[in-house]
């Protein structure tokens, strides 16, 4: 059965370390008979959350900017990929800014399969660790939830280390086999 798969890639490089496994996963869950989208988050307008809870009411923020069509596209997804580069062991600010703006309709994000792709410079898994739990718990926000894959691909800093990487075959089999 085909799956709408929605990748919401958070690398500030598009081509970076983690835009390009979200491409590999892209092109296995592609291969694979799915509906896929990425979003490359960066390219997209997305204010802070104000914290005002006018959505409380309306189900919708006040702010007009990029992130009302990605949040109607998160929740029309069967299958969320989120993906971070890890940022003095945090993922990326512009990813915590886009999950944050999920207030107004958060409810309706339920009964979704999630996949996580992080990747980091240090050379251990164990300090990627803090932010596969941010992702986590975002996900522990809603109904329904399953996580079904995590990369934490490790020991890359320089944009390119990956190609040709055992990260990258493992991304590509993740998409396959959503």
């Amino acid at each position: 059965m085909s799956k709408k798969v929605l990748i919401l890639s958070g690398s500030p490089r598009r081509g970076g370390n983690s835009d390009f496994l979200c491409d590999a996963f892209m092109k296995g869950a592609q291969e694979a008979g799915h509906d896929v989208e990425k979003i490359f988050i960066n390219d997209k307008k997305i204010s802070y959350c104000r914290a005002c809870y006018v959505c409380r009411h309306t189900h919708k923020c006040f702010q007009k900017d990029d992130m009302t069509e990605i949040l109607d596209k998160m929740i029309e997804a069967d299958v969320l990929v989120l993906a971070s580069p890890v940022y003095f062991y945090a993922i990326a600010g512009q990813v915590k800014t886009m999950l944050d703006r999920t207030l107004p309709r958060w409810t309706e994000l339920k009964n979704k399969e999630f996949y996580y792709i992080l990747t980091a410079a240090e050379d251990s898994e164990a300090i990627m660790q803090r932010s596969l739990e941010c992702f986590r718990g975002f996900a522990d926000c809603f109904a329904g939830i399953e996580e079904k894959g995590v990369i934490l691909a490790h020991g890359l800093y320089e944009k390119g280390e990956d190609i040709n990487s055992p990260y990258e075959k493992q991304s590509y089999e993740m998409g396959k086999n959503v």
